[in-house]
């Protein structure tokens, strides 16, 4: 794919999507953030994920630089600084919710873990009783 098929392709999508580019690029962080974790095999609290996301949404970026020229760079400029701050925001978002609070990825939240749960994992004790009530009621 030669440079000037890249930015056909991109206008293609926009104008068969109907879908606007400010919108695409909110699409196209989460599906690269998602696509990076899969290939690099790590999880979305990884900073290598977000990390890849913002290094190719940089090199869009210089290349819509190289490819459009505006009359006005200051314009030009600030446009591709809010194509990244767009393609950029839910990854963030998404790597912060993953570190700070990884239950609200996983479903997880505070439910108990079940006996099978624990038996799988060697760093949580296990209690050795023969009834998981405290007391039994007469």
């Amino acid at each position: 794919m030669t440079f000037s098929s890249w930015y056909q392709l991109k206008l293609f999508v926009e104008h068969a999507s109907g879908i606007s580019m400010d919108a695409l690029h909110v699409l196209a962080g989460v599906a690269i953030l998602l696509l990076a974790a899969r290939v690099l095999r790590q999880s979305l609290a990884n900073i290598l994920p977000w990390f890849a996301t913002l290094i190719l949404e940089i090199g869009n970026e210089i290349y819509d630089l190289s490819v459009e020229i505006w009359p006005d760079p200051g314009m030009q400029l600030g446009e591709g600084a809010k194509d990244i701050i767009l393609t950029m925001a839910l990854p963030t978002l998404l790597l912060l919710a993953a570190r700070l609070s990884p239950n609200l990825l996983t479903g997880s939240g505070n439910q108990p873990l079940s006996d099978e749960q624990v038996a799988d994992r060697p760093d949580v004790p296990i209690a050795r009783s023969a009834s998981p009530r405290l007391h039994d009621e007469d």
